[in-house]
């Protein structure tokens, strides 16, 4: 399908970009890769009046060493993740995550930040932030603010980012000894999970997170607190589904979305290092 007519505007900088989204309000709608937008409004689930695209400011890709925390440039692109030296040496995940994002052309146009503000439950890097607890970065009118992961994502493509406010920076922590794995079940290598398991155990961090099997990515508290309490990687995994809301589609129903999320959780916390 064809999108609904828009105008389009190119920002130069952070405050440009800020300047269109307060002049246009409700109408505008930021683009980097465009890979999440362009879709939903050629389906016409988006009709925005005006596209303020983003995806040339240089100065938001970065991937850098902080105290505590890597931080990332919100138009850091998936391929820059799975590529990126800084990430495999002190949070591997988000690299290895990355790597499994779409195909190539995907990674190689998509960022971090559009993929996490489009708040898809059915895609990976949200999962993967919000299982290391890290915080995301906003800026708008009135300066910038500081969001944890557990509170971003609010609802089906819903996110506590304001109409006025972008991203800039994502910041995760530093979990160059923990172990990890993301287990991903779908049809084919480039699609979207139809349920997917995160799991990021050690070096002073404990977290599990869900794909697919809410509204939003989930964070798998009910596993994180069996392991918290002793139990092995079988015990943990058998509550995965507890607290969760999964969705009914052509791929899959209910039930089997939550048997999916027990065994994967399983093989990624045996694969994270718990027995």
């Amino acid at each position: 399908m064809i999108p609904v007519a828009f105008d389009y505007q190119r920002a130069g900088s952070v405050d440009e970009a800020l300047s269109l989204l307060a002049e246009h309000g409700d109408e505008a709608k930021l683009m980097a890769g465009g890979h999440s937008l362009l879709p939903m409004m050629k389906l016409r689930l988006a009709v925005p009046g005006v596209i303020v695209d983003v995806g040339r400011l240089g100065d938001l890709s970065y991937i850098r060493e902080s105290d505590g925390h890597v931080a990332i440039g919100a138009l850091t692109t998936h391929r820059q993740l799975e590529t990126s030296e800084v990430l495999r040496a002190q949070c591997p995940v988000m690299a290895d995550v990355a790597h499994v994002v779409g195909d190539p052309q995907v990674r190689h146009r998509g960022t971090l930040g559009g993929s996490l503000a489009h708040s898809d439950p059915a895609s990976d890097l949200p999962a993967a932030v919000l299982a290391l607890g890290g915080t995301l970065v906003a800026r708008g009118p009135n300066g910038t603010r500081e969001i944890p992961a557990t509170d971003f994502f609010t609802g089906y493509f819903e996110s506590a980012l304001a109409p006025d406010e972008m991203l800039t920076e994502i910041r995760v922590p530093k979990t160059p000894g923990a172990g990890y794995n993301y287990q991903k079940f779908n049809r084919r290598a480039q699609d979207w999970a139809i349920v997917g398991a995160i799991a990021v155990v050690g070096d002073g961090v404990t977290g599990v997170s869900l794909v697919n099997m809410g509204s939003t990515p989930v964070r798998a508290t009910a596993v994180e607190e069996a392991l918290a309490s002793g139990a092995g990687a079988a015990d943990a995994a058998a509550v995965a589904a507890e607290g969760t809301d999964a969705p009914a589609d052509l791929n899959a129903s209910p039930a089997y979305r939550e048997h999916l999320a027990r065994v994967l959780t399983r093989r990624a916390l045996e694969a994270a290092g718990v027995s």
